[in-house]
């Protein structure tokens, strides 16, 4: 059985890596191919293109990537006419996947997407186009089977690899311990994975830390740096506000940031969730590039009242949300403060994210890996 992949940046890279793994427990004959990230290549896929050729973000900003993104969607296609998969299995990055699992699909191979685009925030029309180009959904939020099944589109929740893989929420002292820091107060600040992001947050967050640390001069901030590429720039940021000293960056590593932290600073994105999982505290920001933020309100296509993961999960909107013009390190200082502040308000957020972990814990991998060989043998 063979396989094809494209998977868009980290967060994909994982649950295709996931995937992999527990298709190779289920059927010994299979190989894998396609693009992928490093998580990927090492679980064994063949690597055509790397999975960070498809990080690109926003309604503006992919425009100069389009041709560049075109001829690799064509030599996909080409590659996967000539030698057919069984499967094709798209993992998230919407934008360029839906197009080829269209063209895969009308030429007799059965394609997968893994990850609902989140027509449930913005564009919902494009469930019309996820009809045309998917035989199957997997979706890891509870909520977006039931908009599938209204459209008359096969969909599995499949629930949140990361619910099974991060264990359960403890003590932060151990983390801390083996980070060496030794501090009353301790927040991890997750400015984002792209450079995009952190430019555009970098500078609030590092301002927010230097309000923080003025009125709690105990207070530490660890940053796990997504990629190296990005530690000069953080590093400058650090240096510009005058905080570098209250800092420990590391190396990615991100679950043990949080667990050594009271309180989560990030980029709203899938690092909110992983927070959540964990059961720590967090608040979450979001910043698009001006053009790209102006042509979302021209023509509405945001239908949210609230952006972040966890809030669209709970009863209870619990993570404070910044976005936009909203974003200025006072207002998230405050919020980082509030939470410091008042430990049963963190007790009882922890409570209820632990309620959100039950409920995304059904083994991701496994039941994606088993739609898959359905879909194979259908």
């Amino acid at each position: 059985m063979k396989i094809g992949l494209v998977a868009g940046e980290a967060s994909g890279d994982v649950l295709g890596a996931g995937l992999i793994q527990a298709l190779r427990e289920s059927e010994l004959d299979v190989s894998f191919e396609g693009v992928a990230g490093p998580a990927m290549v090492t679980a064994g896929c063949e690597q055509w293109e790397p999975a960070e050729s498809l990080a690109v973000m926003g309604l503006v900003e992919p425009l100069a990537h389009i041709p560049r993104l075109l001829r690799l969607r064509k030599e996909l296609l080409r590659r996967w006419r000539a030698s057919p998969p069984d499967v094709f299995v798209g993992i998230d990055a919407p934008d360029f996947n839906l197009g080829l699992e269209r063209k895969l699909r009308q030429s007799g191979i059965k394609t997968m997407h893994y990850v609902s685009p989140s027509v449930w925030a913005w564009r919902p029309g494009r469930i019309k186009t996820i009809k045309e180009a998917a035989n199957t959904v997997l979706c890891i939020l509870p909520f977006e089977k039931a908009l599938y099944d209204e459209c008359g589109v096969d969909a599995v929740f499949v629930g949140h690899p990361k619910a099974n893989s991060l264990s359960p929420a403890g003590d932060s002292w151990p983390a801390r311990q083996e980070l060496g820091v030794d501090a009353g107060e301790v927040v991890a600040i997750l400015p984002g994975s792209r450079s995009g992001e952190v430019k555009r947050l970098g500078p609030v967050f590092a301002e927010a830390a230097r309000l923080l640390a003025t009125g709690r001069p105990g207070i530490r901030f660890i940053i796990p740096v997504a990629t190296p590429v990005l530690r000069p720039m953080i590093e400058a940021q650090l240096e510009n506000a005058g905080v570098k000293d209250k800092f420990l960056l590391l190396d990615g590593d991100s679950e043990t940031a949080m667990r050594a932290a009271d309180v989560v600073m990030l980029a709203s994105g899938t690092a909110a969730l992983e927070s959540a999982l964990l059961g720590r505290p967090t608040v979450a920001a979001y910043r698009v590039a001006p053009m790209t933020a102006a042509l979302l309100r021209a023509f509405r296509l945001l239908n949210l009242s609230h952006f972040t993961l966890p809030n669209l999960m709970t009863e209870t909107p619990l993570v404070p949300e910044f976005i936009q013009e909203a974003v200025k390190p006072s207002a998230i200082a405050e919020a980082i403060a509030a939470l410091l502040d008042d430990p049963e308000r963190r007790r009882l957020i922890s409570d209820e994210f632990a309620k959100l972990r039950q409920e995304l814990a059904l083994d991701a991998d496994q039941r994606a890996a088993e739609s898959v060989l359905a879909l194979a043998h259908s």
